[in-house]
């Protein structure tokens, strides 16, 4: 079974990769950055001129690329080339109802459609160790669920097309949540006169122990803003939350507050740094 890889960016490069290195077949692969389909060739991919050769020659076809109007403009040109004999699997963390409309697209060509966005960042893609959030129908999960543990050890199916987003909005929009309140702490003891190692240790102890602060608190104490996972990428998700709220009628103030910080954070033009850099507008490093 041929697969096909569209989107080699900061975390498809590696999702790619371990495709590459599990998979007993020829894996297809394609960008816009024609570097990247390079990177990928010497490490065993085959590359293709565009996504269109990629659709014609792959069974599976895997798309991870940055937004909703980018997965809507693959899939739409994908279109004709679509068949009964083709699945595809959007990894991409899109607003759900477009995803929604893209499976439709889909499956009126009679091919099969997920979306499987993933959960962590650069280094769990480069361990194959992310989690991904499924949605589709019931019984293509087991077909796909093996090619899905080439990248990820957690896989999870949510439910219907459209649900493995709704549960990454869901949760990239807590951890945006619950790293504003270690934003805000942090920068109190700060404050203080506590340092950074002595916050965590102190926090490991308690009810507020958590992943992101075991996992960032030596980048945020080193100043370390190299980027596995960019503030534009979350801004662009706490704004499908915000539209998600406002369609259910719900009322989210945490949610609009980490929001507000990441809008501060684009305005101070630092959306391409790691989504950690998001302290320096907490503590006050730019003007409002």
């Amino acid at each position: 079974m041929k697969i096909g890889f569209i989107g080699l960016g900061i975390m498809g490069e590696s999702m790619c990769e371990n495709i590459v290195k599990r998979h007993g077949d020829t894996v297809y692969c394609s960008d816009i950055n024609k570097s990247q389909v390079e990177k990928l060739e010497k490490l065993g991919a085959v590359p293709c001129e565009n996504n269109i050769e990629l659709s014609k020659k792959s069974d599976i076809i895997i798309s991870m690329v940055p937004k909703s109007e980018h997965v809507k403009a693959v899939y739409t040109e994908l279109l004709p080339y679509i068949d009964e004999s083709k699945i595809c699997i959007d990894m991409s963390t899109i607003d759900p109802s477009v995803s929604v409309e893209v499976s439709r697209m889909i499956k009126s060509k009679g091919a099969q459609f997920a979306d499987a966005p993933v959960v962590k960042s650069k280094p769990a893609a480069i361990a194959a160790e992310l989690g991904i959030l499924v949605g589709c129908d019931e019984e293509l999960f087991p077909v796909i669920k093996p090619i899905l543990s080439y990248m990820g050890c957690n896989i999870i199916r949510m439910g219907e097309n459209g649900k493995g987003l709704a549960m990454k909005i869901c949760h990239n929009t807590l951890c945006a949540e619950i790293q504003n309140g270690v934003n805000e702490t942090l920068t109190l003891a700060s404050k203080m006169g506590i340092s950074t190692e002595d916050y965590h240790t102190a926090i490991s102890y308690g009810g507020a122990q958590c992943f992101y602060l075991d996992a960032q608190w030596k980048n945020l104490r080193d100043e370390n803003f190299e980027t596995a996972f960019s503030i534009e990428n979350e801004h662009k998700d706490l704004g499908i939350c915000q539209r998600l709220a406002k369609e259910k009628g719900l009322n989210m103030p945490g949610m609009e507050l980490a929001k507000g910080i990441y809008d501060d954070a684009m305005q101070a033009g630092i959306g391409k740094e790691d989504w950690r850099a998001t302290i320096k507008v907490v503590r006050g490093d730019y003007d409002a």
